[in-house]
């Protein structure tokens, strides 16, 4: 999980915002990190853009960081749900509000503030400045910098939603988590923790004392292990993976259980053998949500969630960088 800290260009900070002189037609502008087409981290571009103004029910945010996650490399490569161009990537941000449109009410200009911006569409925080719902957003827990706030919006709602929302997750239940110690995974692993879970998780052997450091009740090394065959009566498992994890997974649910992916997958035969086990199979795609974000900002608040950053730097940078996020880190 990489974040990219933005270095105001042609001003410094005043009032806790970036500001910048330069103008197009008289209107102000920011950077921003934007391309013309599909490919390798070459076509990244550091370029000069009108800033957005909020419309209704939106703010604008002064970005103080911004998450990097593998979606944001797999849209740089491909044509994913993505098709326009020029485009800004980016769906985590950290930062302080600068402006708020009409109609809103949680947020004032100068708060702290760190939310996903709605996915896939909604995308643009690898930049000085972005808009979004202001409900995409609650307030930053003070504890945390922007660098640690950024990294945790998408990667912890898509766990937070996986494991509460859509499985129900409650204390004393057995939840596998593959590949734990990802970007999903740790957060996930953490959070399953907290709502008093028993949990499992796959990873590499030299991730496993990071894994039981952040919680982990039992490790598995994936490598030398078949998990399928070590782990039985699971209440949850979540499956970043698909292809051959998550069908081998139906094995490892109690009657009852509940399989969350969050990658396309599934077939008729799979579903004639989750019925026969009697287990539920769920694709899910993380959504905005004020009220998951209140729920993360809680956890940390109560040191139970925090994000594993593994590298930070300019918003110059991001090119070369982008190309480093990588899932599993």
């Amino acid at each position: 999980m990489a974040i990219m800290p933005w270095r105001a260009r042609g001003g410094g900070a005043q009032n806790g915002s970036m500001k910048t002189n330069d103008t197009i037609d008289g209107a102000p502008t920011m950077l921003a990190i934007s391309q013309d087409a599909h490919g390798s981290p070459e076509v990244l571009t550091e370029v000069r853009i009108p800033r957005p103004s909020p419309g209704p029910s939106q703010i604008l945010v002064s970005v103080r960081a911004a998450g990097i996650n593998p979606t944001d490399w797999k849209h740089r490569a491909h044509r994913l749900f993505l098709d326009r161009f020029p485009l800004v990537l980016g769906w985590d941000v950290s930062g302080v509000v600068e402006e708020v449109g009409y109609g809103v009410t949680l947020f004032k200009p100068g708060d702290e503030v760190f939310g996903m911006l709605p996915y896939p569409h909604g995308v643009g925080s690898h930049a000085e400045f972005v808009t979004g719902p202001a409900r995409a957003f609650a307030h930053k827990p003070a504890g945390i910098d922007h660098v640690q706030a950024g990294a945790l919006p998408l990667a912890a709602l898509t766990a937070h939603q996986a494991l509460v929302d859509t499985a129900g997750v409650a204390s004393g239940q057995r939840v596998l988590v593959h590949a734990a110690a990802g970007g999903v995974g740790h957060l996930a692993v953490q959070i399953a923790k907290a709502h008093g879970a028993y949990v499992i998780g796959t990873a590499s052997a030299p991730k496993h004392d990071f894994l039981r450091g952040i919680g982990a009740d039992e490790v598995i090394d994936y490598r030398s292990v078949d998990f399928a065959e070590a782990v039985r009566d699971v209440d949850v498992v979540l499956d970043p993976l698909s292809g051959d994890t998550r069908a081998r997974s139906l094995d490892v649910l109690r009657p009852g259980g509940t399989l969350v992916s969050f990658l396309p997958g599934g077939s008729p035969e799979e579903a004639e053998k989750a019925a026969r086990l009697g287990v539920r199979v769920e694709t899910m795609l993380v959504e905005a949500d004020h009220a998951g974000m209140t729920a993360i900002a809680d956890l940390v608040e109560k040191g139970a969630l925090r994000a594993h950053v593994e590298a930070s730097f300019p918003l110059a940078e991001a090119a070369k960088r982008t190309s480093s996020a990588r899932p599993g880190t």
